[in-house]
This record gives C-alpha cells, structure tokens and sequence, in this order.
C-alpha cells in the first residue's frame, strides 16, 4: 500500500456540500462507490480509495459482496494516517444470504474494513435469496422466496441491535420499494434514514423519490451516469445510454465537460447523493468536482426532467423465486408486494 497525502489539486472540503439525517448525522453529498471487483482487481479499488480520498472524497459506500473490504480497509488505515476517522463517513451493506445473522455479518466487516463503527448500515437487497457470485442472469436458486415482511422484520430488529451496541450511527434500506417501505416505517422502533436505490436521468423513481422524501429518508443513488460499464448480465436489447442523450449532451457541450458530469450535477441539484466509481484519478476528481461548480440552468434542469426513460438497468433477477413472472415481481409495480 502506498503512503497517503492530500493531493496538491485536492477539492477543498469547505466546498463539498453535506446532508443532514433525520438522526442528526451529516453524510457528504456525494460518495465513491466500490463494486468494482468484475472488472477491476480488489487492489485497483484500494487505491483508487486512496486516489479518491486525496482528492477530497469522505464518503465510502461498501458492502460485504464486493468481495474487498478486507482490502479497502488497509486503504482506510492508511488514509486515517492523514485524515481522522471522524472525517470519514464509511457504510457497508448485510447480504441476502446473512439476513438471519446480521450482527455477526456487521462485525465481520467491522473487522475487515478495520473500523471501530460504521456510519451507515444497509439491507443490501429486500430478499434473503442468495445467487453465487458472477452467475448467469437466467441462474434462479430453488430456495429463493417471495418478500416475507416478518422475515424482514427479524432481520430489521437485528439491524437495530447494532444502534444499540454503538456499531453503527444510521441504519438503512436499498433496494426498496413504496410498497415494502411502508410496513417497515409502521413495525420499526428505529426508522431508516436512507434507501439507497438506482437513479439517473432515464430512471428517475419519482413516485418512490417524493414517498422518501416525504418520509425523512433520504435518497442514496447507485449507477448515477446510467452504468454504462455494469456486467453483461444485467444489460438488455431494451436498455437506453444516459450519456447519449442529447438533452444530456447539448448541456455538456455548454459546460465543457463529458455529458456523465451531467449526470451528477442533476442528482445533486436533486437533491439525492449519487455514488459514482472510478479508478481513474482525472475522472473520480471530476467527478467530485462536478458538484461544487458550474451548476446546470433552470432550463436544463427542466429539460432533464423529460428525459425519463423508466429504465431500470439492474434489474435483480438473479433473486427471484419459482413461480415469479419476470425481474418485475421484485418491484412491486402495481403498488402491492408480490408474494
């Protein structure tokens, strides 16, 4: 691992803006996500952490499938070198073969990212319908079930555990529906402060978008330029590209800067935390720069908000049960849990 300074070209923090929880904790408004381990080795991710904290990234977004946190956590070591842990805001997410076992799974990343807490601790998926990992699209494992809200409350009430215990500040959903939420937010002694969800200009979740913030629960966006490099398996003949989208390219071409920019600069006016990946250091600082200058008009904010395309591009298949119709059933689409 090498060493750790802050980069002579560093984004100032007093410019990255942050968000408060309605548990009173503050997250920065943008993050780096790290599921990088189909196309990148767990070594490329670590440093890429590294080049990305140096550049004036705080917020991690983890989670126990990436296979790496054992990794990212020698990085975090490093960098607490430089920059104290309080300045860091790190989450990681329990994986659906764990739901039944969530504090263990909690400290067991705990341990590999060599943290004393976490910031933010996530049901990484709705279902405990475990895949292996890299399997095919069409793989389905028999012993996958529908949403059972009981199941989940037990592995809820353990995530409640882990307040308890001082392990993690804020817990939180991913991959929820209005439809899921709506139970949980009724049973639960500690409500969630973020769901964190696909979002990006051809999938905008509006209905779910103005359910969460009517709700205190604050949006968390993964594939925010429309993941145009996400696994062979999870693209379709039926996908659309955010990033060719003229709306998308005439207000690059205003700006000057490449149209995933554009992307960014709409979650965060938004106003959702969007969690873009890269190890390439011109880009991760581009990226994090895209929040703090150059903000879009009001007509290209409007013209944005046309462009929804109801593409979702990662859509879970590999978790559904025998007897489910299509990747659909897992969004609840008609307002009702499909069981």
């Amino acid at each position: 691992m090498t060493s750790f300074k802050i980069a002579d070209n560093a984004i100032a923090q007093t410019l990255i803006p942050t968000l408060t929880l309605s548990n009173g904790f503050e997250m920065p408004a943008i993050g780096m996500g790290t599921f990088g381990s189909d196309r990148y080795g767990h070594e490329q991710v670590s440093e890429a952490v590294l080049g990305a904290a140096s550049m004036g990234y705080r917020f991690f977004d983890c989670a126990s499938v990436y296979g790496n946190e054992h990794h990212i956590g020698e990085a975090l070591q490093t960098i607490q070198s430089v920059i104290p842990r309080s300045e860091l805001y790190i989450d990681s997410k329990v994986w659906n073969d764990q739901h039944d076992h969530v504090i263990e799974s909690c400290k067991q990343s705990l341990k590999d990212l060599q943290l004393d807490y976490l910031d933010l601790y996530l049901v990484h998926w709705p279902f405990a319908n475990y895949h292996a990992p890299g399997c095919d699209g069409d793989a389905r494992n028999p012993d996958s079930r529908p949403y059972d809200h009981e199941r989940f409350m037990n592995t809820w009430r353990q995530m409640e555990q882990l307040v308890d215990m001082g392990l993690v500040r804020s817990i939180g959903t991913s991959n929820m529906t209005i439809a899921k939420l709506k139970p949980l937010l009724r049973d639960a002694r500690i409500k969630p402060v973020v769901n964190e969800m696909e979002l990006h200009p051809h999938f905008q979740q509006s209905e779910l978008y103005d359910f969460l913030n009517e709700n205190q629960i604050q949006p968390i966006g993964f594939c925010p330029i429309g993941s145009p490099q996400r696994p062979a398996r999870d693209t379709t003949e039926n996908d659309t590209v955010d990033i060719e989208d003229p709306i998308i390219i005439a207000a690059a071409n205003r700006i000057g800067v490449h149209p995933a920019i554009i992307c960014l600069k709409w979650a965060h006016h938004r106003g959702h935390v969007p969690i873009p990946f890269s190890v390439d250091p011109e880009q991760y600082r581009g990226n994090l720069e895209a929040i703090t200058k150059d903000p879009l008009s009001s007509s290209e904010i409007a013209a944005l908000k046309t462009i929804d395309k109801n593409c979702r591009l990662i859509k879970g298949q590999v978790f559904l049960w025998q007897g489910a119709n299509d990747w659909q059933d897992l969004w609840d689409l008609d307002g009702e849990i499909v069981s």
